[in-house]
């Protein structure tokens, strides 16, 4: 099993990245084959809109020459996509968002003159947030955007770790938090392999 793991986060010591840390332990005892991209270290451009991807629907092929085609290609090739963002303004960073709009676009050929396939068709979804409101206020509106690009994409949405930052109060990660994102790991595996996905 092999996961791809999108990080919207521009902090590398932040508190997305320390919650997804033992996300990862976990996965590597459970073994799970784990690549994560930071998305802040890529060239991503915004989506232009142009359909030029619509043309050709064997892969990506946006017109566009940054690092789009690999980050495409490795969520292609993976068993499951994990999307690790800070909500900012309660929505995802801004690289993410252009991510979720190339791979709508480029992913998914129903735009061009004829309908064409949904290339990541059935690909199981998560997402991996910290925020600094509640949950149920700080990451609802990106949940359920999410689902709905899911949907669209004929991509399957399997959960939500969430959790809340209240700083300068008290330090983001305790040991709850820790449990919480194992126990995400060891579910999402679960989940994942009663649907028969490796």
């Amino acid at each position: 099993m092999k996961y791809t793991i999108l990080m919207g986060s521009p902090r590398p010591q932040g508190n997305t990245a320390a919650l997804l840390e033992p996300f990862l332990d976990e996965c590597g005892k459970l073994g799970i084959e784990c690549k994560v991209i930071w998305l802040y270290n890529k060239d991503i451009k915004p989506c232009l809109g142009c359909k030029g991807c619509q043309e050709n629907w064997n892969d990506f092929s946006c017109v566009q020459a940054d690092d789009m085609a690999e980050i495409a290609q490795a969520v292609q090739s993976s068993s499951a996509l994990i999307l690790a963002t800070p909500i900012y303004s309660w929505f995802c960073t801004p690289p993410m968002k252009s991510v979720l709009d190339r791979l709508i676009y480029g992913m998914c050929k129903y735009y061009g003159a004829e309908k064409g396939p949904a290339l990541l068709e059935h690909k199981p979804v998560a997402t991996i947030v910290t925020c600094g409101y509640r949950t149920q206020k700080g990451c609802d509106l990106w949940e359920e955007a999410l689902k709905r690009w899911c949907s669209h994409a004929q991509m399957q949405y399997i959960g939500l770790l969430a959790r809340r930052d209240l700083a300068p109060k008290e330090p983001f990660m305790d040991p709850e938090k820790e449990e919480a994102a194992r126990d995400f790991a060891q579910a999402l595996r679960i989940k994942l392999r009663l649907e028969g996905v490796e």
